[in-house]
Parts: C-alpha cells; structure tokens; sequence
C-alpha cells in the first residue's frame, strides 16, 4: 500500500473497491463488517453455504486490497497469486 495515500483518499479508494464489487459479494462484505454477523447468519440469511461466503468474503477483501494499493481490476485468482509470489519473497 502506498504509504503517503491520505485518509480521504483511502476513504475514496475503499468506496471505489466497494462499488466495484458484485452486489451480493458487497453485501455480504458489509454484512460481516458493519452489521457484525457472523458467516452462519450471512450464509442463513443470503441461502448460500458457509463456504460460499467465505469466498465471498476473502474476494472482496483482494478487491479493497486492490482499490487502495491503486491496482486495476484482475480476476480474482491472478490477484491472489501476486500476493502470495510476493509475500514468498520476502
């Protein structure tokens, strides 16, 4: 991430990533996140499988990762492979 990003940008980075996201995957990301309900209830609630949401879930975060660090959007498993490549690195 770059680190002379302000909050305000951020702010807007993180917003961007959020409209960008599907709507079920953003309303399940801010399920988890705003309204604090746990997998089960999301899972309960949206009639997907607990599974199903965790990958809902681990995708939205590639995708706010992505927003902040500036990156344009990729598929999914090309985004993950980055990070794990580069956290091998390290």
């Amino acid at each position: 991430m770059s680190e002379d990003l302000t909050q305000l940008e951020t702010i807007e980075r993180l917003e961007a990533g959020l409209r960008r996201m599907p709507r079920l995957r953003r309303e399940i990301f801010l399920a988890l996140r705003l309204d604090d309900l746990s997998y089960e209830e999301i899972a309960e609630r949206t009639g997907l499988s607990v599974k199903q949401v965790e990958r809902h879930v681990a995708r939205s975060m590639l995708t706010l990762l992505d927003a902040v660090d500036g990156r344009a959007p990729q598929p999914w498993w090309k985004r993950l492979f980055r990070r794990v490549v580069a956290r091998l690195r390290r």
